[in-house]
């Protein structure tokens, strides 16, 4: 990976092309950084099990290279494809404002061919927190390829802690020892996946990990569940974890024992090392599974006498209602600052009126004989041509919107490229409602919303009393529990075509998807960045224009 500098650092020739670079890209940020990052894609060997698989490497690591960045940074990402496949890479919680050009799913970009290369540009716009990236393509993301992405605050933008002594980064998630072209192979068949093989913590098994502290000092730990299939708890053999952040927005400050973390989210809590000097377990395990799968990794004194003599934490149980009781307690930090100086409960989110509910409701199903899933019964299949692109040309027949019902049908499911149509500034209520006895795991690209409600059973107009308007945490990936509902408040401030999706990665995959387009008749820079001049064409867009340099 190159140095992680503004271009202010670079020498002389390397600046002038990165100058030429910026200028060939959006519209100059003069006033914010720029950090630029070369990425060769590779297919290589790794053993993450013991056993031998075709993995994904980023400039020949997995996981790949860490974006270390702060609010408002401009990241320039040149991605060279060396496979013999396309690639794309997405940027998990990344909202892009005004920009899903660069979101990295196949709604909105032209693959990388083989051979090929893409410049990502991005403003990690009004942004702090815990992100990841990961491929999107495919089934690439079980074969590796994803890394670590975190935001810091701008140096005077108050932070609710002390700075901590090390900043670590964990990416936890359930992995296969088949490769991800035989896990592919078995979805297209109409088959669905076995039980994961293992976990993984930073690409790596049993204790493969060491994260060194000094004792007496408190440090930073980012948990990101990178797995396609299983919710994970996280637990310190004798530590409590102190919650300050997820996905974004600084939480009211909470001990805990363990954490859930489910599919696609992030956490950042604090650990004290204010123990014997030992080496204690990091435990990650599977939740809500049988069996339960466990990895370790070792939390490191650097004056450690061996291995800690407390017994280790006990895995919570399998219980519903203690992961629901967690999750509703973590609550908005309104007084501290976010990504800007203004605190973040200036922005009273309950006291707006909602414009439009939108219910969505998970299934599975059985279409021509395979297996499907789907959402308000339409199994998303995707065109010839991406989305975005389409619709920039006013290419017709490749999406109708509309396509995705507002409410649940009830019907049989089918099969279609589903595209739900919503303006800017519509302030919007979405029920998401699981009727299946499995741990749903739901992603909205481009925004972040608050959750202001989840409960068991049915969702109905009278569960809005329950609903939290002051303090809500506001976030971009929400659990939702087997046979519940959970309902989040979304301002449409961003246009855009944005990726709706199961993160449980063969839901998503067989169906479980679908896009909402956010438009503002204004047609202005204002509202939404050009196409940018760098795009890649392909489908029913080959051969067109993007714009003059």
């Amino acid at each position: 990976m190159e140095p992680r500098h503004s271009s202010s650092a670079l020498p002389c020739r390397r600046l002038l092309a990165a100058a030429l670079l910026a200028s060939l890209l959006l519209p100059a940020r003069a006033d914010d950084p720029y950090r630029f990052y070369t990425w060769n894609v590779t297919f290589g060997d790794i053993y993450p099990l013991g056993v031998k698989q075709e993995g994904i490497l980023i400039n020949g690591q997995f996981p790949g290279p860490q974006i270390d960045a702060v609010t408002n940074d401009n990241i320039i990402v040149n991605v060279f494809n060396n496979l013999p496949v396309p690639f794309l890479l997405s940027w998990q919680g990344i909202q892009q404002r005004r920009s899903s050009w660069q979101d990295g799913v196949y709604g909105t970009n032209c693959p990388i061919p083989p051979g090929g290369n893409f410049t990502y540009n991005m403003q990690f716009k009004d942004q702090i927190g815990s992100y990841y990236y990961f491929p999107s393509l495919a089934f690439h993301k079980a074969a590796g390829g994803y890394g670590g992405i975190r935001v810091l605050s701008r140096p005077r933008i108050p932070v609710p802690f002390d700075p901590p002594a090390g900043d670590f980064t964990i990416l936890a998630g359930d992995w296969f020892k088949l490769n991800h072209t035989d896990l592919k192979g078995i979805l297209d068949s109409g088959n669905d996946l076995p039980f994961p093989d293992g976990l993984l913590i930073n690409g790596q098994g049993w204790n493969g990990n060491k994260f060194t502290v000094d004792q007496g000092k408190t440090y930073r730990f980012r948990v990101s569940n990178v797995g396609i299939a299983t919710s994970v708890n996280i637990r310190i053999q004798g530590h409590s974890m102190l919650l300050v952040e997820v996905e974004g927005s600084h939480t009211v400050q909470s001990d805990f024992t363990w954490i859930d973390v489910h599919l696609g989210q992030s956490y950042s809590f604090l650990v004290t090392a204010d123990q014997p000097p030992a080496d204690y377990s990091i435990i990650v395990s599977t939740r809500f599974t049988n069996p339960v799968l466990t990895t370790t990794a070792i939390l490191h004194y650097s004056n450690s006498n061996g291995a800690a003599t407390v017994p280790p934490p006990p895995a919570p149980t399998v219980e519903i209602g203690l992961s629901l009781n967690q999750a509703r307690s973590i609550r908005w930090n309104l007084t501290a600052s976010g990504p800007r100086p203004n605190p973040q409960g200036s922005y009273h989110y309950g006291l707006v009126n909602t414009t439009r509910t939108i219910r969505l409701a998970n299934s599975r199903a059985t279409i021509n004989g395979n297996l499907r899933y789907a959402v308000n019964s339409v199994s998303f299949i995707p065109a010839d041509t991406p989305l975005k692109v389409a619709d920039f040309y006013n290419i017709s027949g490749v999406f109708t919107l509309g396509s995705m019902p507002d409410n649940p049908t009830g019907g049989d499911a089918y099969l279609q490229t589903s595209v739900m149509a919503a303006n800017m500034r519509d302030y919007v209520e979405v029920i998401f409602e699981n009727t299946e006895n499995f741990v749903q795991s739901w992603h909205i690209d481009g925004y972040a919303f608050w959750v202001v409600g989840m409960d068991g059973g049915q969702w109905t107009p009278a569960s809005r009393q329950g609903y939290n308007l002051r303090d809500a945490v506001a976030r971009y990936t929400l659990q939702l529990y087997p046979l519940s509902w959970a309902a989040i408040y979304m301002p449409l401030d961003n246009v855009g075509m944005w990726n709706v999706r199961s993160e449980s990665w063969a839901r998503q995959y067989l169906g479980q998807q679908f896009y909402l387009r956010v438009y503002s008749p204004a047609n202005s820079w204002r509202d939404e960045n050009p196409i940018p001049k760098n795009a890649l064409l392909c489908g029913r867009a080959s051969g067109r224009r993007t714009r003059p340099l």
